[in-house]
């Protein structure tokens, strides 16, 4: 009988993301799946908050473990901000070109351009909580590159690399990013977990 576990999403493709890495025996499930449309409040300090607060949210309130994901861009010469705010760090209506905006005049004085993208998974496992991490470390670029991607992917230049995120391909990028990384992590755990269930 497959086991119930909820990710904590709207997003149709993140979900499909997340399902072909799930060892047999998962049925994984949206928000919208169970029903959750309210907001649920990001208003912790670290991403390991946020995502222990979206996990344990729908724990909480509906009943299923739940996986859930927070992450943050952290910029060396800015003390690691944005940070936990990454989203909205022009303001609260999260504007991606903004965000970027904001961030490359913030660094337009200065040739320390080191950054990382940092992604935490939550793992709900009845009163359990296990953690996950992924890290891009890259430099954050003087101009936008490319059109691909989403938020502060075409001003961030992963190292080793001459493109930026968003010249990236979604393959090229899942093989090296920081949210790739992450779900491979508890990938490597739930199947660790499914190889060592009794029976």
């Amino acid at each position: 009988m497959e086991k119930e576990l909820v990710f904590a999403t709207h997003n149709p493709h993140k979900l499909e993301e997340v399902r072909q890495m799930l060892p047999p025996g998962f049925r994984l499930l949206s928000l919208s799946d169970i029903g959750c449309m309210e907001t649920i409040p990001e208003t912790a300090e670290t991403l390991e908050g946020n995502a222990r607060l979206k996990a344990a949210h729908v724990q909480q309130h509906y009943g299923y473990d739940c996986i859930a994901d927070d992450t943050g861009l952290e910029v060396e010469a800015l003390n690691g901000a944005p940070g936990v705010y990454s989203a909205r760090y022009a303001g609260p209506e999260g504007n991606a070109k903004a965000n970027c905006e904001k961030l490359l005049t913030a660094l337009a004085d200065t040739d320390h351009r080191s950054a990382r993208f940092r992604t935490i998974i939550a793992l709900t496992e009845g009163d359990t909580f296990h953690y996950f991490e992924g890290v891009a470390q890259g430099e954050i670029l003087r101009a936008p590159q490319g059109e691909g991607g989403f938020g502060y992917d075409p001003i961030f230049r992963p190292t080793g690399h001459s493109r930026s995120f968003a010249e990236l391909t979604r393959d090229e990028k899942n093989r090296i990013s920081h949210r790739g990384k992450a779900f491979r992590a508890l990938q490597a755990f739930m199947e660790d977990a499914g190889a060592h269930k009794p029976g």
